[in-house]
């Protein structure tokens, strides 16, 4: 399985045959466009992306929380690609008001299972990682279509969502956000998994401690690639950095996830945005 990481929680999977996408958010508005004003999807980067890396088999686009670092360019690679969306009713809405057509629209629920040719993917209820001063609006939804010109503040949570991904015998787990439900992944194991990271560096060690234990040690996977730790900021066609500082320590983050890999005896891996592993 080929896996591009596009930065945030962004994965396009690809199998020789067909590709599924997993959030889509390859404009990044500034921060000062997130605090105080709106942004479209930059059309060039995006043509360019999906011409760079080829993706002209996507069969699927699956959302997990409908914030803009997750949803905001679906609408575009929807009606680009032809490819079916899932996701709660906020990511549909956020579809809707630009203009993709209902026929290319399934509303998922936790527990539902996809099967894509030869992927099976089944969402997991998940938890979004604790609010900050820039995201304070969990649990709200999206209940019309968001219009063209919406700031970027509108774009709300809307649920979120794990995918447990099958492909021929190997199995991987999407986890986006640094949070966990008790008991959630009893039972799950996975080859590769993603990791959301985004709030280790600030989380006590009880909580570090219960995350890995819900999560990694649980599933048991052979490799870790951590997710949600790039400036989701800065433009992808700009040198790759981690969160604002006031945001989070993306240092320490990953002296904490290798400290406890290492400890495991787990394969880690940091994949940079733009780049491709072959899994």
């Amino acid at each position: 399985m080929k896996v591009t990481f596009f930065g945030t929680t962004t994965l396009l999977f690809d199998d020789g045959k067909d590709q599924i996408l997993f959030d889509c958010h390859f404009t990044r508005p500034s921060l000062l466009k997130y605090i105080s004003g709106s942004e479209e999807t930059d059309t060039k980067l995006a043509d360019d992306l999906l011409k760079i890396h080829k993706v002209d088999r996507l069969r699927a686009n699956f959302v997990s929380p409908s914030h803009h670092d997750h949803v905001m360019d679906v609408p575009f690679a929807a009606k680009r690609t032809g490819a079916m969306v899932y996701g709660s009713s906020s990511a549909l809405n956020v579809c809707r008001g630009r203009g993709v057509g209902e026929e290319q629209l399934h509303e998922f629920a936790a527990e539902d299972i996809f099967e894509i040719n030869d992927y099976r993917i089944k969402v997991i209820r998940s938890l979004h990682s604790k609010p900050t001063i820039l995201n304070n609006d969990l649990g709200q939804t999206i209940d019309e279509p968001l219009p063209i010109g919406a700031k970027l503040r509108d774009y709300k949570e809307g649920g979120s969502y794990d995918f447990y991904v099958e492909h021929k015998g190997k199995k991987y787990l999407i986890r986006p956000s640094f949070n966990y439900i008790e008991h959630q992944l009893d039972g799950y194991t996975c080859d590769v998994l993603f990791l959301g990271v985004a709030g280790l560096a600030k989380a006590d060690k009880a909580t570090e401690k219960a995350f890995f234990a819900e999560t990694v040690e649980k599933t048991k996977p052979s490799l870790v690639i951590p997710l949600h730790w790039d400036n989701f900021f800065s433009s992808l066609d700009k040198p790759v950095v981690g969160m604002p500082p006031f945001v989070e320590k993306t240092e320490v983050v990953f002296f904490r996830l290798a400290r406890y890999c290492e400890a495991h005896d787990i394969n880690c891996c940091l994949q940079f945005p733009r780049t491709s592993l072959e899994l």
